[in-house]
């Protein structure tokens, strides 16, 4: 049964799954993943949410505030060998219900064209691909979404 706890960026857990995240990155965009470091700091984010397994850490997400009523979800990831069991789907239907706690009414958030899996969970929860934005505007290989919450704060 998956269990998801809400906590901040400084949990140990958060730390090291970010870590694997950040390795799958390096794997997939060698020639291109120094640009996006800078964009990827966990330091000082209120809203993180790891997901469970049996007592594992299994997976993760998290989201900040981009402007009055937009958050925008950062770090989602799911170890490789738990995908497919429901958990990415988990963990972004409990950030968006807690984004809509937090008074947010939109979500943005940015990925590779190379993670196709994380496009394809995002396009069947209702984002829409859009303009690129903020650091990402030059960036080829971004992928921009929204969703307005409003709509979906109980799914």
């Amino acid at each position: 049964m998956i269990r998801l706890s809400r906590t901040s960026s400084h949990d140990k857990d958060f730390i090291y799954l970010t870590k694997l995240l950040d390795k799958v990155l390096w794997d997939r965009y060698a020639d291109i993943q120094a640009q996006y470091e800078q964009f990827n700091s966990i330091e000082n984010i209120p809203s993180v949410i790891i997901a469970y397994l049996n007592g594992e850490a299994v997976g993760c997400g998290s989201f900040k505030k981009f402007d009055k009523q937009t958050a925008e979800i950062k770090r989602v990831f799911v170890k490789p060998e738990h995908r497919g069991k429901g958990i990415a789907a988990a963990l972004l239907a409990d950030i968006e219900c807690w984004m809509h706690e937090s008074g947010f009414t939109k979500a943005v958030l940015e990925t590779g064209d190379r993670l196709q899996e994380a496009i394809g969970l995002y396009r069947k929860k209702g984002y829409e691909v859009i303009e690129n934005y903020g650091p990402y505007a030059e960036m080829e290989h971004s992928i921009c979404m929204s969703k307005e919450l409003a709509a979906t704060a109980n799914n």
